[in-house]
């Protein structure tokens, strides 16, 4: 197997970097015209896709051939797939409330504030987290059965994150459900299997790039996203804000937290079963 091409990689950073940076910059611009910072979620797919992009015109002469493009294609899907039902989501609304409470302590310049606060981790986190993609687009050998291994649960998770992300949006669009919990679908078996499906996109990503040296190094990049999704940012941010709704205690006695399992029986229930919550 031919060596990993290290100075071609080192040399493609700066340029990486740059492409996020200018694309962090197009969007703070937006942001402060519009007054309203929770537009960086709709690029936070996109962002992936830059690097993608870029790593993949870098690459050109160095990396695999064949796990280059399967890269760039599952990015590509994958990011453009989240920034397009973010954005449609977002469409016409008003600033997150996440993001208000975080600008509202800001101590001078709100702007500013969200620079240093929401713009500059951002980036650095994805940044990181991409490195699986930069390192896998440079790395050689042919794909093997741990690449389609990677495949099998990347596309496990995009389904689980796309149709979640349908089920929810349908269960909202329905008046009669307002203030209820799901609990059907995908969302009897995890209560985030949009999260789960992040988890899974990015470990097969993982496993793509580990198949050839040295992308196994880059396991703490889907490790950190991981862990902002079950740990940090993701799951509890959103039981915190579920939590008084009616329903969703039992809802998490008996469903699990981030694996897909069969449902609990919620304790306390009676011998006939006790009641469900209604969904979320």
């Amino acid at each position: 197997m031919p060596e990993f091409p290290t100075g071609a990689f080192l040399a493609s950073l700066p340029s990486v970097a740059a492409g996020l940076v200018l694309l962090l910059a197009l969007t703070f611009a937006v942001a402060v015209r519009q007054s309203r910072h929770s537009v960086i979620d709709t690029v936070w797919g996109l962002g992936f896709v830059v690097v993608a992009a870029i790593s993949w015109l870098l690459s050109a002469g160095h990396g695999g051939d064949g796990r280059r493009l399967l890269m760039l294609a599952l990015v590509a899907v994958w990011g453009i797939r989240l920034a397009l039902h973010i954005g449609v989501r977002a469409r016409g609304g008003h600033e997150d409330p996440r993001y208000v409470d975080l600008l509202s302590s800001a101590p001078g310049s709100r702007n500013i504030y969200a620079l240093r606060k929401v713009y500059l981790p951002q980036g650095v986190i994805l940044f990181f987290v991409s490195l699986t993609v930069q390192v896998g687009m440079f790395s050689t050998g042919s794909l093997g059965w741990l690449a389609w291994l990677g495949v099998l649960l990347w596309v496990v998770g995009f389904v689980f994150e796309t149709v979640g992300d349908w089920q929810l949006e349908q269960f909202k669009a329905d008046p009669a459900r307002r203030g209820t919990v799901l609990n059907t679908g995908l969302w009897r078996y995890t209560r985030h299997p949009n999260y789960f499906g992040d988890a899974a996109v990015w470990t097969g990503l993982f496993l793509v790039a580990a198949e050839s040296w040295p992308g196994v190094l880059t396991v703490l990049s889907p490790a950190l996203m991981i862990w902002l999704l079950a740990g940090k940012s993701g799951k509890p941010l959103t039981e915190k804000a579920m939590s008084a709704r009616p329903g969703y205690r039992e809802y998490v006695e008996s469903t699990s937290g981030f694996l897909p399992l069969p449902p609990r029986r919620p304790r306390g229930a009676g011998r006939a079963g006790g009641q469900q919550p209604g969904g979320r």
